[in-house]
């Protein structure tokens, strides 16, 4: 306890030790969460101690005054609910001893996290990986896997759509709702969540990357079952989406990228990318696919982000560090 603190009643300390022992004989706690459990009942207790109040005649106003106070201290929303949680518990535990008649902790929430902006690569990087060769890899995987890049960054496509979707529209396809590639009009057709199915175009990179790959695809015999999936693995079977991930995340390292790639990665590039140069939201919905544009205004942050930085690094009237 700090030099500054209200000295916590002998009568509370009591109650927080037997509660602790409650929770260690019947939970068994690690010794480890047993001490944030007693970490989280002792700032309860200081609190109650510094508004003169007992730990059993706490109210609901308090627990609120009190997140506010660890709140504006800069307690992120997150380790709020935590202790929020600790809290319920211990109040939980009262009640069922007839302690106490109300929970105070019951109806409290914590702040509400802001969301956190999505991680996108700079147009370079993300040039740079869509313009690399792996020469000493397997020209077949090669072709397949940038194929993919192109795909993912260039049409914004999730993992899932991705690895769902077939060479060419069939009566299968869509009883299977998968999506498909058209190489003659340069879209390709996926069906996101909620089973929404949208249309994307497909640049020259990836028509070009498609044809590469579409000209080596049948060294591989597919399984039955894969016969019609656009990306498939050496064994033939349709590529997982844990495939993709494992291949980007090599393919990236190969390239020199400094971060680490994931396919939702170059999902957030292509919405970037295309804001920063449109400025059309609307349209990044649509590609996207995104129901509600409260979903896609998270990249209008991130545009603004990289103004922001660009701003400070040539406007002689930004404050720069020297």
């Amino acid at each position: 306890m700090s030099a500054d603190a209200a000295p916590i009643s002998a009568a509370d300390a009591a109650l927080v030790e037997r509660y602790l022992e409650h929770v260690r004989v019947e939970k068994r706690l690690a010794e480890r969460t047993l001490a944030l459990y007693s970490l989280d009942l002792e700032k309860l207790a200081q609190f109650a101690a510094q508004s003169g109040v007992a730990l059993t005649a706490v109210g609901n106003h308090h627990v609120r005054r009190w997140v506010a106070q660890m709140h504006a201290g800069g307690r992120s929303g997150r380790g709020i609910a935590l202790i929020l949680s600790g809290w319920r518990g211990f109040y939980r535990w009262l009640g069922r001893g007839g302690v106490i008649a109300a929970n105070p902790v019951q109806d409290v929430r914590a702040p509400r996290q802001p969301r956190p902006l999505p991680k996108a690569l700079g147009v370079d990087e993300a040039m740079q990986l869509a313009d690399f060769v792996a020469e000493d890899d397997d020209p077949w995987l090669d072709r397949r896997d940038k194929a993919m890049v192109e795909l993912l960054y260039g049409s914004g496509l999730r993992v899932a759509e991705l690895t769902q979707l077939d060479m060419a529209a069939s009566d299968a396809t869509l009883r299977a709702g998968r999506g498909w590639i058209d190489l003659q009009a340069a879209d390709v057709q996926v069906q996101g969540k909620g089973g929404k199915r949208r249309g994307v175009p497909l640049g020259r990179a990836a028509l070009q990357a498609l044809g590469d790959w579409l000209a080596v695809r049948g060294q591989v015999v597919p399984h039955a079952d894969a016969a019609q999936a656009l990306f498939i693995g050496r064994h033939g079977t349709r590529l997982t989406t844990q495939s993709v991930w494992q291949r980007l995340r090599r393919r990236a390292g190969l390239a020199g990228l400094p971060t680490s790639v994931h396919p939702h990665v170059l999902r957030h590039s292509f919405a970037s990318h295309l804001l920063q140069s449109s400025g059309d939201l609307r349209a990044v919905q649509e590609l996207l696919g995104h129901a509600n544009i409260g979903t896609t205004q998270v990249y209008t942050r991130l545009d603004f982000q990289h103004l922001a930085k660009a701003y400070d690094a040539a406007h002689p009237r930004a404050r720069r560090k020297d």
